[in-house]
């Protein structure tokens, strides 16, 4: 009686026979156990011995092949008989006069190079693997193992190399990732037989994790090129800790899902593993190039496709990376931002904290647009600005002129980022009422300014403390000269306290330059003339005194004040081709006699007739004349003074509003008519047109002329106040009375708002109040009023404390052993660095600790690596910075363990 067989694979016979030749069998037929019913007759060509291949089913078609043999000719007899059933007469004729099995193992053990032995885990695995070993096997065969043992992993690795067309040492997360995008190497793995798919895959998990499962699943059921879409949606349709209506609508997508995985019902874990593995995919596609990101972009553009198809695009929020996701989030942030903008009181501050929290996400998601991020971080700055307590109105001139240098400059400057606002309509409608709200305040502030300047240009009161354009020179430029410096004055035309913040930014950046400011203090500002156009105010500037004129003046009032100095237009510096400035600059800078050199740059000033100043960042690499000037002039002799003659304001669009003047001028007229709601009228003799009496828009959106992409002349802040910005390379005591500066943003610019965080006081008219006093009564002297107006660096801000914690490290005795006696750093500063940190929540920024704690912005770097040394016992890092260089961070429990504290 016969034992039912399977079908031999060609495969097999194959291997079976070149093992039977190889084996110097000298009988010219072999019979292999196998069922007989594959085609009548095959023929092999092997080693160049013909070979018949002969279905046998009956004794009879046995004799039958043997008898019609021809010669030279070997035979295979498949046949299910025994040898009993085949007779005697035909054994005699059949190598070893028996019927042979086909035992894949021995095959395999031949085709990896003849092993003495099998991994037992191998044969374990199942017949299959010898099956699938025996059938795929490589035309230049198997790689032989690395020892006498052929082992599991060697063989399965090797297996699944050959069937997915992958490199053995790519058979990771990563590797089966980019295999999935490569529809012709996916082909071969959908045509195997189930058990030889189950075992892959099986082997696969092990060797890449269980996202290997979903992956492979995806393959067979003919979405494998969307392994990577299918991976991103996981991790919006496996949320952890989600509820409500969120989980209903990730339960319904990954039923809605699951045919693309062939059925399979993900487990978290591998939804997971398969999201990480994905995104991990995009990361670094991205970042491989132009072609890289085309091709992420087109797998993201799919994600997006196929979660419109299952109908949950709603969820597509939570992505990190998808386009739509970064959509949603920054409508979210709309949201937020819509509700905090007619919040008051404690619902402010709470509205304010929920507003960062949303702007965290829109930051966090790797596909956000740079520029729209920034206008949202813009958009929270002006929030936390709204939450502080807009104070009682200034009490001089220069009270007001300092509140817009140190806060309502940098207002504009982000509400000039949120005007250009965003092309989404419901972002842009959030944009829309915080301007609204912002302008409504600063308008206050504006008509504050024009009143004041209107009464002190009238009264013709002494400047005191308040520096005017015409004084730059006599009160700034001199004295710097006296000491024996030499001075680069760069006159930026147009130039507002908005873009001076962005210019200074970017030019001390490096550290190549330091910022100073007067005794260390805040910055201060310089006021226009009247009206605020160049022809008064650039021609004052350059004579020492209020006058009007163009170029020719300007040059002949400089000349006369400075015969050994030089003054060089926009003309004079252009160049020929290859070289950034004009030889004669160069000679100019060059030469020790020339101890003043000024250079008038209009790059600003030109943005407002032909582009628009509102959306660039006016830095030295967009005002490239002035990155030029300050490379050319980084001698440690030089002192840059950079100042300029009139600010600005921009086209407010449909927002404008036309006044009829009998005069072409854009924001000043003749006093023909009393001035309007939106207007001053200011007389005197600081007003160089219109006969010394002019009327001048207080109101930014108010224009007389014709439209442009800016404007200037008005009375409102952004136009008549002038940054002073005072830098030298490297050496911040290089001026008598002026010192390194402080961080020059206000709080509410860099620091976060909490929901118990208090409405703080607008600190803008004064550090210090004082009674009002008449305008006449200023001050004498430009920085004797420092004092009393300007709080010195060296005064620590009040922060919040830990009094305990730091009053106890402060007086331990390891404390005391680790102060460096050479180079201390004051108790008094650690103690406020700490505070800060401890009331940050154990990080702060660098802006925050230098001025939480009274260090100059360019000390800041040196003082945290001081506190770090201080700090470092036995190299345990008690004191870390974040890989983006800003961030601090205080391990608060290392510290109590290596001072042996104990927190109180």
């Amino acid at each position: 009686m016969s034992v039912p067989v399977g079908v031999a694979q060609p495969d097999a016979i194959r291997r079976k026979v070149e093992a039977w030749l190889a084996e110097g069998d000298s009988t010219d037929a072999i019979a292999l156990t196998a069922r007989p019913d594959g085609p009548a007759e095959t023929v092999l060509s092997i080693n160049g011995c013909r070979v018949r291949v002969v279905p046998c089913p009956t004794p009879l078609a046995a004799r039958a092949a043997l008898h019609d043999r021809a010669d030279g000719e070997r035979l295979v007899l498949l046949t299910e008989l025994t040898d009993t059933e085949l007779g005697d007469g035909v054994l005699a004729h059949l190598s070893k006069q028996t019927v042979r099995k086909i035992d894949p193992w021995d095959l395999v053990r031949q085709m990896f190079g003849g092993v003495a032995a099998l991994d037992p885990t191998l044969v374990r695995v199942g017949r299959w693997v010898a099956n699938a070993l025996t059938d795929h096997a490589p035309a230049d065969g198997w790689p032989a193992p690395p020892g006498a043992i052929l082992t599991r992993d060697h063989a399965l690795r090797s297996l699944t190399s050959e069937l997915l067309d992958l490199p053995p040492a790519e058979l990771d997360d990563s590797g089966l990732v980019q295999w999935s995008t490569d529809a012709r190497r996916q082909l071969r793995f959908t045509q195997l037989p189930e058990a030889v798919a189950d075992g892959i895959t099986a082997y696969l998990t092990g060797t890449a994790g269980h996202a290997a499962v979903p992956m492979m699943a995806a393959v067979r059921a003919g979405h494998g090129v969307d392994v990577i879409p299918l991976g991103l949606l996981a991790g919006l349709l496996w949320p952890t800790g989600t509820g409500g209506a969120v989980q209903v609508e990730a339960a319904v997508g990954r039923t809605r899902l699951e045919p693309r995985f062939g059925g399979l019902r993900l487990s978290p874990q591998q939804a997971d593993l398969l999201h990480q593995a994905a995104e991990a995919w995009v990361y670094r596609t991205l970042e491989s190039g132009d072609n890289g990101r085309d091709e992420a972009m087109r797998m993201l553009r799919r994600a997006e496709a196929i979660a419109a198809e299952v109908e949950i695009t709603a969820l597509l929020g939570a992505s990190t990376v998808l386009p739509s996701g970064f959509v949603q989030r920054l409508r979210a942030f709309a949201d937020a931002v819509r509700l905090a903008v007619p919040a008051g009181g404690s619902a402010l501050s709470a509205a304010v904290a929920r507003a960062q929290s949303a702007l965290a996400t829109v930051e966090e998601h790797r596909a956000a647009e740079p520029r729209r991020v920034e206008t949202a971080r813009m958009a929270v700055r002006l929030l936390r600005w709204l939450h502080t307590t807009d104070g009682p109105p200034p009490a001089t001139l220069l009270d007001a002129l300092h509140r817009q240098v140190r806060q309502d400059g940098w207002v504009d400057r982000a509400r000039l980022d949120v005007f250009a606002g965003d092309p989404d309509p419901q972002v842009a409608e959030a944009y829309r009422l915080l301007h609204r709200a912002v302008d409504a305040r600063r308008s206050r502030h504006d008509q504050q300014f024009a009143t004041l300047l209107a009464a002190a240009t009238s009264a013709e009161a002494e400047p005191g403390a308040l520096l005017r354009v015409e004084d730059v020179l006599d009160r700034v430029v001199q004295p710097v000269l006296d000491t024996g410096r030499r001075v680069l004055l760069l006159v930026m035309d147009g130039m507002g306290v908005a873009a001076a913040t962005e210019l200074a930014e970017s030019v001390t950046r490096t550290g190549a330059w330091v910022e100073l400011t007067p005794d260390g203090g805040p910055r201060t500002g310089v006021l226009a003339a009247l009206p605020t156009v160049t022809e008064a105010s650039r021609c004052s500037l350059l004579s020492g005194r209020i006058a009007a004129g163009g170029q020719r003046a300007e040059r002949k009032a400089f000349e006369q004040r400075f015969a050994a100095g030089r003054l060089l237009h926009k003309s004079a510096l252009r160049a020929g081709a290859g070289a950034a400035l004009d030889p004669d600059v160069l000679a100019a800078l060059d030469d020790p006699s020339i101890r003043l050199v000024a250079a008038v740059i209009n790059t600003i000033d030109d943005a407002l007739d032909r582009s628009d100043p509102g959306t660039t960042v006016w830095g030295d690499d967009t005002i490239t004349a002035v990155g030029d000037l300050l490379t050319s002039a980084s001698d440690p002799d030089w002192v840059v003074v950079i100042v300029s003659d009139h600010g600005h304001v921009v086209d407010r669009g449909p927002e404008s509003v036309t006044l009829p003047s009998a005069s072409g001028e854009n924001r000043w007229r003749p006093p023909t008519d009393p001035p309007g709601d939106a207007e001053v009228a200011v007389a005197g003799s600081r007003v160089v047109l219109g006969g010394g009496s002019v009327v001048l828009p207080w109101r930014e959106e108010v224009r007389y002329g014709p439209r442009k992409a800016g404007y200037h002349g008005g009375a409102a802040p952004a136009e008549a106040v002038i940054p002073l910005l005072v830098l030298t390379a490297g050496d911040d005591l290089a001026v008598p009375g002026w010192a390194g500066a402080p961080v020059a943003s206000p709080d509410w610019w860099r620091e976060p708002l909490t929901e118990s965080t208090p409405p703080p006081a607008d600190p803008a008219p004064a550090t210090r109040r004082r009674a009002r006093k008449s305008v006449e009564q200023q001050t004498d002297g430009l920085f004797d009023l420092a004092p009393a107006v300007i709080a010195p660096a060296a005064a620590p801000q009040p922060v919040p404390t830990a009094p305990d914690l730091v009053t106890a490290l402060l007086s331990s005795e390891r404390y005391a052993q680790r102060r460096d006696p050479r180079l201390p750093l004051a108790d008094e500063r650690v103690a406020a660095l700490l505070n800060t940190l401890i009331a940050g929540g154990d990080r702060a920024t660098l802006d925050t600790l230098a001025a939480r704690s009274g260090v100059p912005a360019h000390r800041i770097n040196g003082t945290i690596t001081a506190l770090r040394r201080l700090l470092q016992v036995e190299g345990y890092p008690v004191i870390t910075v974040d890989a983006d260089g800003r961030t601090v961070h205080l391990d608060r429990k290392l510290l109590i363990e290596q001072f042996g504290l104990e927190q109180r």
